[in-house]
């Protein structure tokens, strides 16, 4: 897959963190496509919304993508690398691209996933960067207790 079309999915990822953030919660966005580009489910962290610990951007787009037998042709994009919760969904449901908006802000499990034989595209986005980065620092004390620092 060309770099243009990882940018064009970027956005659908982009476009959810962006709702999460209107919503008052973490912009962290996610989608998940098949081999072709087609969309399956797209999601934002609602942790803050809902008071949920457990719906980050991947799995809530995971989620919403619905059951397949296989998603060893499916492509995870998200705003930021992903967590090794998130990490740990893309490992055991056999995922085999994750497309990272950004990893400076938060490594997570990037270098673990590519150990592990999944393809990882870092595009290095500055307005995911910028995006997040925003957030950070008008909400510090959201963003800590979502990457777990007390």
């Amino acid at each position: 897959m060309v770099r243009k079309e990882y940018v064009r999915m970027l956005e659908v990822a982009l476009e959810e963190a962006r709702k999460g953030l209107s919503e008052g919660g973490v912009p962290i966005g996610a989608a998940l496509f098949d081999s072709a580009g087609v969309l399956l489910g797209r999601g934002h962290n609602r942790r803050v919304q809902d008071n949920d610990p457990a719906i980050h951007a991947e799995t809530a787009a995971f989620r919403a993508a619905g059951r397949r037998t296989s998603y060893r042709d499916t492509i995870m994009v998200t705003t930021l690398a992903p967590c090794w919760y998130c990490s740990g969904l893309v490992r055991q449901f056999g995922i085999g691209t994750v497309v990272v908006g950004e990893s400076e802000t938060f490594q997570g499990g990037v270098a673990w996933l590519r150990r592990n034989g999944v393809k990882v595209v870092d595009m290095k986005s500055a307005a995911c960067r910028e995006l997040l980065g925003g957030f950070i620092a008008a909400r510090p004390e959201v963003w800590n207790e979502d990457i777990g620092v007390e």
